[in-house]
């Protein structure tokens, strides 16, 4: 399994309460949502990964079980990475789909 499955069915199901519509595409070695082709999150073997507007970045990167998205061996400017434990109920899961969500819409 290159990615946690059981993480992109609840993102899945969880997409499914917002009007806009997402896209789904295999990035990273995992899976990426997308609105407008843009990137929200994705999922990196167990990781959450959340694009984050650069106001939010610090903030983000405060809370437990968040880091630096570093998949090139460096960190990438608004992309963070959020472990297993940051996403165990679906209130946690569904903040980092709006930070990604805001992202992506401030890209369009």
């Amino acid at each position: 399994m290159a990615y946690n499955e059981h993480l992109a069915n609840r993102i899945r199901e969880q997409l499914r309460y917002f009007p806009e519509t997402f896209t789904e595409k295999k990035m990273f070695g995992g899976i990426c949502f997308l609105y407008h082709g843009k990137m929200t999150v994705g999922i990196v073997k167990e990781d959450l990964m959340v694009r984050v507007v650069a106001e939010k970045i610090d903030e983000a990167l405060s809370k437990a079980f968040v880091r630096p998205m570093d998949f090139t061996k460096r960190p990438m400017k608004e992309f963070i990475y959020v472990s297993p434990e940051g996403v165990i109920t679906e209130i946690e899961l569904l903040h980092y789909i709006e930070l990604g969500l805001e992202h992506a819409k401030s890209k369009l």
